[in-house]
Formats: structure tokens, C-alpha cells, sequence
């Protein structure tokens, strides 16, 4: 396949699995590959929609790790989104999954509410107007919450979900209040939740959560998961979720 300017092809290093990132822009993260894992068990022939699919790593994933039946994978800015529809054709996958490029907020143009079975997402983690804003819009909109906000994320999954549907989602630890506090408002019930720390003695930095929409009051706190031993490998687990051998 043809690859652009700044372009380049990576192996997502998972039953075949490719994908073109554009180097200039934004290129995934191991968050993504987390969610991907922690979202594995939703149910056989699931709907599912990735909010925010970027370059479509996800969706990617999931069509391997799940027997799921279709994804949507919606994305605000059109070239990111012609870049995901080209991962898709890369790897074979236009039967399983879609590219929808619109606002989420206008989702429901393409997609009937209260019917979705999954909804995953890597949101932009951190507020507008916080931190280091970055010059290059892709990766201004990739990080902050410029096109849309956590608030609306939520809101527009808890339309999209039927009742006893599931919520994925990866974000960092510093927003877990906000989190838990919009989940339940907009009824989807915080039911799990896994603290990633980089190594074994260091704080939280990333939190993978699970809810679903109209569930009864219950929740769980998964044991942590560790990113790299001290020696700077990759941990088991790790090493499991990439589907890689243990490191020499």
C-alpha cells in the first residue's frame, strides 16, 4: 500500500496486524494497546463503538481479540479519519469495521441511541487550556479537550448504549473523580476499575475503567497492572498482551 509523506508502516505485532502512523501527527500509545486487553470479553456478535478512534488501533484490535460483530470508529478530523479507513482496507477489515467521521455530538445521524452493546475509549486526557499546548492541531485535539470534552463523552455514551451495555475506557489517574462523578450521573455504573503503574513502587499514572449503563450499585478494584519490571523489561503481563515472548 501506498504511504504518504511522514508516513510510515508499524506492526502492531498481534496476529498480523498493521498500521500506518504519520509521524508528524500523533502515533498510539501503549494506553490503547491497554484498553484493547482489558476490553477483550465483551460478549460475541457486540456492537461496538470506538469514540475518538484516531488512527482506528482500537477498533483494530478488538476485531482480533473479540469475536465482536461490528465496530464504528468515530473521528472529528477527516484526515485522521481517510487514515484510519486506510488501516482498515490495510488489514482486511471493512466487513467488521466502519469509519464514521463526524462530532459526536452528531453521532446519531448514523447511529440509532440506546442500541449500542460496547462503547471503548482513549479520550483526550487532559482539559483545554491545561498543561503544554501543543502547536500541531492533530495532536492538540489527540490530547486536550478541544472538539469535545469528558462531559460529552459520557453523555453520548450513556445515548448510545442499550440497557446493560458496557463502558471501557483509558484515562489518567488524576481524573478519576471527574470520571466516576459523570459516570453515575449519566447512569452507567462504575463497576471496575485497574490501577497501571509504570513500575512496581511508583503512583498510578493511567486507569482502565469498566461500567455499564442501569447496573445495580457494585464495584471491584483489579489487582494493579505493572508496565516494567525493574530491570526496564516489559512485565509478563506485558509481555502477554502484545503477545510477545519473555524478554532475554
Amino acid at each position: 500500500m501506498k504511504i504518504n509523506e511522514n508516513e510510515r508502516i508499524d506492526d502492531l505485532e498481534y496476529k498480523g496486524l498493521k498500521i500506518i502512523q504519520n509521524a508528524k501527527d500523533f502515533c498510539f500509545g501503549i494506553d490503547s494497546v491497554l484498553l484493547s486487553d482489558y476490553a477483550k470479553n465483551i460478549k460475541e456478535k457486540a456492537t461496538v463503538v470506538d469514540i475518538g478512534t484516531g488512527s482506528g488501533v482500537i477498533g483494530l484490535l478488538l476485531c482480533k481479540k473479540t469475536k465482536l460483530n461490528k465496530t464504528y470508529g468515530v473521528e472529528i478530523q477527516k484526515h485522521v479519519a481517510e487514515l484510519a479507513k486506510r488501516n482498515i482496507k490495510l488489514n482486511k477489515l471493512e466487513t467488521k469495521f466502519e469509519v464514521i467521521n463526524k462530532d459526536i455530538k452528531d453521532i446519531f445521524t448514523h447511529l440509532e441511541p440506546n442500541k449500542i452493546d460496547v462503547v471503548v475509549t482513549n479520550p483526550p486526557y487532559k482539559k483545554a487550556n491545561t498543561g503544554i499546548i501543543n502547536h500541531n492541531k492533530t495532536q492538540r485535539v489527540a490530547r486536550h479537550e478541544v472538539e469535545c470534552t469528558l462531559e460529552d463523552i459520557i453523555k453520548v455514551s450513556s445515548k448510545l448504549l442499550k440497557h446493560g451495555g458496557e463502558f471501557y475506557m483509558v484515562h489518567r489517574a488524576e481524573r478519576l473523580v471527574d470520571i466516576m462523578c459523570l459516570l453515575r450521573e449519566n447512569k452507567i455504573e462504575p463497576k471496575n476499575i485497574r490501577f497501571v503503574h509504570t513500575r512496581q513502587n511508583e503512583k498510578p499514572n493511567l486507569i482502565l475503567i469498566r461500567a455499564v449503563k442501569n447496573a445495580k450499585e457494585f464495584f471491584k478494584i483489579d489487582k494493579p497492572l505493572i508496565i516494567y519490571k525493574e530491570d526496564g523489561k516489559y512485565t509478563d503481563e506485558i509481555l502477554r498482551i502484545y503477545d510477545k515472548k519473555e524478554q532475554k
